[in-house]
């Protein structure tokens, strides 16, 4: 999945909180959040002066993205077999977030798991039919 493919995919499955996604879906969302966060922090800068809290632009982005991130992470952990009550884990000051990092950079479970089946860009990415597994 690329970067474009990934950005599209988030904001489709935005309340899909059932299914798997990659690692590859899941961390260029999380650089597409990072760098619109950035990009709109300096923008909101520039256009109504530098304050300790974020300005509105970025407020909006925040706004907008939090539920497709909740949903990815979700998905992630799922992709792991692991369960997405997991990412209340984010409540545990740097131990859960430690913790979370690790599991989402964890590879995908091979084969279909209690989630469902593999995510299809993995089959794309790697060149692995269905019937391999």
């Amino acid at each position: 999945m690329n970067f474009g493919e990934a950005i599209r995919s988030g904001f489709m499955n935005y309340i899909n909180f059932k299914d798997r996604s990659s690692r590859s879906a899941f961390w260029w969302w999380e650089l597409f959040a990072l760098i619109a966060a950035t990009l709109l922090s300096i923008v909101d800068t520039a256009l109504f002066g530098w304050d300790n809290t974020t300005g509105p632009l970025n407020s909006l982005f925040n706004l907008v993205a939090f539920i497709p991130t909740l949903a990815l992470g979700v998905r992630r952990l799922h992709d792991t077999d692991r369960s997405g009550w997991w990412m209340l884990l984010i409540f545990l000051p740097l131990i859960g977030m430690i913790v979370l990092i690790i599991w989402w950079c964890k590879p995908t479970q091979l084969g279909p798991n209690r989630f469902g089946p593999m995510p299809a860009d993995y089959y794309r990415q790697n060149g692995v039919g269905d019937a391999d597994f």
